[in-house]
C-alpha cells in the first residue's frame, strides 16, 4: 500500500519522552501564568447537577490512572494525534479519524491533566447548565474536533514537517471551546482564584478575555518564531475552540435555544 512508503512517526524512547516533556511544560506555562492566576470558582451554582461534565472529568482521569501511567510514553505515541497524518506525509499509530478523539482525553503529566480538569470543573458546570445535558455533551465533542483542526490547518500552512510530526494530546482544545461560550453566557460573573498565594477576584470577561488574547499573541507570534512560547503547542488549537465557543453560544443564545442561569451579575464568592 501507498501509505508504507510514509515515513512513520518515532517512537524512539529518548526522542518521544523529551517531546512528551517539552508538551506538558509549555501546557503548565499556559494553564497556570497565561492570565497569572489559577481559578478556584466562578461563585454560580447550577440549577441541575452537572452529570456530562462530571463524567468528562472521570473519564480523562480515568485514562490518565489506568491507561497512561503505566506505560506513559507508548501509551502519549499510541494515542495522540497526529497533524501529518491528515495530509498523509506521515503514517500514524491510529487513522486521524480516530486519534483526534483519543487525544482528547491524553495528558502528558500530572500538571497537565490537573490544570485542565480544574479550568474544565470551574467553568464546565455552567456552560452545561446552559446547554443542556446532550447538547452540553454534543458542543464539547464538535468543539473539540474545530480546535484541533485549526491547529492541523495552522500546522500544515504556516509549520514545518517537524512540528507536523509533535503529538498533540490534552483536553485544552474542547476546553477552551467551554470558555469561549462562558465568556458570553456568564460575563459579569466573579471568578475567584490565586495570584500565586494571593486570593483574587475578578470578572470572568477580563479573565477569560485575557486569556484568550495571549492565546491569539502567542499564535501568532508562533508563526513568525520557532522560539516562541510552545513552539509547535496547540496555541491555534485555543483560538479556534474559544472562538468556535463563542460564535456557536451567540448563535443559541439570539436563537432563544439555550439562557444562563439567571441573575448571576455581581455574584461574590463567600470569603
Amino acid at each position: 500500500m501507498r501509505q508504507a512508503a510514509h515515513p512513520s512517526v518515532s517512537s524512539d524512547a529518548a526522542e518521544f519522552s523529551q517531546r512528551v516533556s517539552d508538551l506538558a511544560d509549555v501546557q503548565r506555562f499556559v494553564v497556570h501564568n497565561a492570565v497569572g492566576m489559577l481559578p478556584l470558582s466562578d461563585g454560580i451554582s447550577p440549577r441541575r447537577f452537572p452529570f456530562v461534565n462530571v463524567a468528562i472529568i472521570v473519564a480523562n482521569f480515568a485514562v490518565w490512572l489506568f491507561y497512561e501511567l503505566p506505560h506513559l510514553n507508548s501509551s502519549v505515541y499510541h494515542a495522540s494525534f497526529y497533524v501529518c497524518t491528515v495530509n498523509n506525509s506521515c503514517k500514524g499509530p491510529e487513522p486521524w479519524g480516530i486519534s483526534w478523539i483519543t487525544a482528547m482525553f491524553m495528558h502528558g503529566s500530572w500538571d497537565h491533566i490537573l490544570g485542565n480538569m480544574l479550568f474544565l470543573a470551574v467553568f464546565g458546570k455552567n456552560v452545561e447548565d446552559a446547554y443542556g445535558h446532550v447538547r452540553y455533551l454534543v458542543f464539547y465533542f464538535v468543539g473539540g474536533f474545530v480546535a484541533t483542526m485549526t491547529q492541523t490547518a495552522a500546522t500544515l500552512h504556516f509549520g514545518s514537517h517537524a512540528a507536523a510530526l509533535v503529538p498533540n494530546l490534552g483536553a485544552s482544545g474542547a476546553i477552551a471551546a467551554v470558555l469561549g461560550a462562558y465568556f458570553i453566557l456568564y460575563p459579569d460573573s466573579t471568578v475567584f482564584g490565586l495570584a500565586v498565594i494571593i486570593p483574587v477576584r475578578v470578572p470572568a470577561w477580563f479573565f477569560l478575555g485575557f486569556w484568550f488574547l495571549y492565546q491569539l499573541y502567542e499564535a501568532n507570534f508562533g508563526m513568525f518564531s520557532s522560539s516562541a512560547n510552545g513552539g509547535g503547542v496547540a496555541f491555534f488549537a485555543h483560538v479556534g475552540g474559544f472562538l468556535f465557543g463563542v460564535v456557536v453560544t451567540l448563535a443559541l443564545v439570539s436563537a432563544g435555544r439555550i439562557s444562563p442561569t439567571e441573575d448571576v451579575s455581581g455574584l461574590r464568592v463567600p470569603a
